[in-house]
């Protein structure tokens, strides 16, 4: 077992930790892998204050790019996690649209609400679980296994729902917090960021999060568990996904059996891809996915700003897509590059 920390190295990808003495700024700077999504956004901002004119650069329009993102970001958090591990999950639309009715029947049944918030988070995470086991116990595609708990999870919300809106909670603090004050989505938009990537990058558990999906038999060879690792970020995803639907519901003041769906996974899963996450496993950033919703959001609003028809919106988004992936395949081989050469001469 003395070479279990040489393993879990191995198993991660060649810059998860470049050599940084006598390099320059430049390179430096081109090992921050959110960099080029940071640049990107940085230009729609600009070309977006510029041709939208003055309702561009206000705190109301502000308010309303932070509404797009808010509910992206959250759900992306989770499903950098999991693409990390070189999964993804499917159904986090869906648990995003079922978790504000999961919260209605306990608050009918006279639960009082923090505790039923509470129980609709595990419940939320409980979904989770299932999805990782039964990726991990039957061995089936985390692709189908999600699927089928989207479909599953969507009759219900339109069971549950009878298939209309219903009147969220309102005239409680608890309300206020969970996105009754403008910013309040926002703000709990940040802090999951701040958490997950805490997590990512300072904890155990981020470290083999990063081995699992860099290579898993050599995780499963250093002794990580490598099943436990994927169920986990399996109920991250979902956990994250029913607060994001919890917290727009209250903000918007009704519950929507139509809210979130395929619609919110996509946008999550983009936002995680564009900000840097590998869809094939092994890196990814939750930052980077913050960034990525940001652009989105950022688009979006300008879209509407300026009159361009929102269908054109998702050849942007395809775009974007594409060229995220070209940028960070390309920053990718030119890091590896970069160490290559840093280590021969440190050798």
């Amino acid at each position: 077992m003395t070479d279990a920390p040489a393993r879990h190295r191995r198993s991660g990808t060649a810059d998860d930790q470049p050599p940084t003495s006598g390099e320059s700024p430049i390179t430096r700077l081109i090992h921050v892998r959110e960099l080029s999504i940071v640049l990107v956004t940085i230009a729609a901002a600009i070309y977006f204050s510029l041709t939208s004119g003055p309702g561009f650069n206000t705190v109301d329009n502000y308010q309303t790019i932070a509404q797009y993102l808010a509910p992206w970001a959250i759900v992306a958090a989770g499903e950098v996690m999991l693409l990390i591990c070189g999964e993804i999950d499917l159904s986090a639309g869906f648990v995003f649209t079922l978790s504000p009715f999961v919260l209605m029947l306990f608050i009918n049944n006279y639960t009082p609400l923090p505790l039923a918030l509470l129980a609709t988070l595990v419940v939320c995470a409980l979904i989770g679980v299932i999805n990782g086991l039964i990726h991990t116990r039957l061995n089936i595609p985390s692709f189908i296994t999600t699927l089928g708990m989207a479909f599953l999870l969507w009759g219900l919300s339109l069971i549950i729902s009878n298939g209309s809106p219903v009147a969220a909670p309102t005239g409680s603090w608890v309300t206020d917090v969970f996105g009754g004050w403008r910013w309040s989505e926002l703000l709990w938009c940040l802090v999951v960021v701040l958490v997950m990537q805490t997590v990512l990058s300072t904890t155990r558990f981020g470290i083999f999060v990063r081995a699992v999906g860099g290579n898993r038999i050599a995780a499963a060879e250093a002794g990580i568990r490598t099943e436990r690792v994927k169920v986990i970020s399996f109920a991250i995803v979902s956990t994250l996904a029913g607060l994001a639907g919890i917290l727009q519901g209250i903000r918007v003041g009704s519950f929507d059996p139509t809210n979130g769906g395929f619609n919110t996974m996509f946008f999550a899963v983009a936002s995680a891809v564009i900000g840097g996450t590998a869809l094939l496993g092994g890196s990814g950033t939750v930052i980077g996915a913050l960034f990525g919703a940001l652009l989105l959001g950022i688009v979006y609003d300008g879209f509407n700003l300026t009159g361009i028809s929102a269908n054109g919106f998702y050849v942007v988004l395809g775009v974007a897509i594409l060229v995220a992936m070209a940028l960070n395949v390309s920053l990718a081989r030119l890091r590896g590059s970069l160490n290559a050469a840093a280590r021969r001469r440190y050798e």
